[in-house]
């Protein structure tokens, strides 16, 4: 089995509401039960970010990833088929799925 990074895009800020972030966090609970043992680590939203380069460092770009996963499966269509129903998509985000080779 492969490894695949999850990455999260777009989406819209974090609901200020508890209720609502309650909401949000059962509806993602419920998907990564459903993946099982797919699972290797939920992952997080991420924070500030900087951009490294041999010109040196920066603030972090724009619309970059907003959190991760990281999930097992066969075969990338199967990777992607797993995150197909996660609730991030229905909330307007997308999600770049994405092989970690072996080197």
């Amino acid at each position: 089995m492969a490894k695949f990074l999850i990455t999260y895009h777009g989406g819209g800020p974090m609901p200020s509401d508890p209720q609502a972030r309650q909401q949000m966090l059962a509806a993602f609970t419920a998907w990564a039960t459903g993946v099982g043992e797919a699972m290797l680590d939920p992952g997080a939203p991420l924070g500030p970010a900087k951009t490294v380069t041999s010109d040196g460092v920066t603030d972090g770009e724009p619309g970059g990833a907003g959190g991760y996963t990281l999930l097992s499966a066969g075969s990338l269509d199967e990777a992607a088929e797993l995150v197909r129903d996660h609730p991030f998509v229905s909330r307007g985000g997308t999600l770049r799925v994405a092989e970690a080779m072996t080197p």
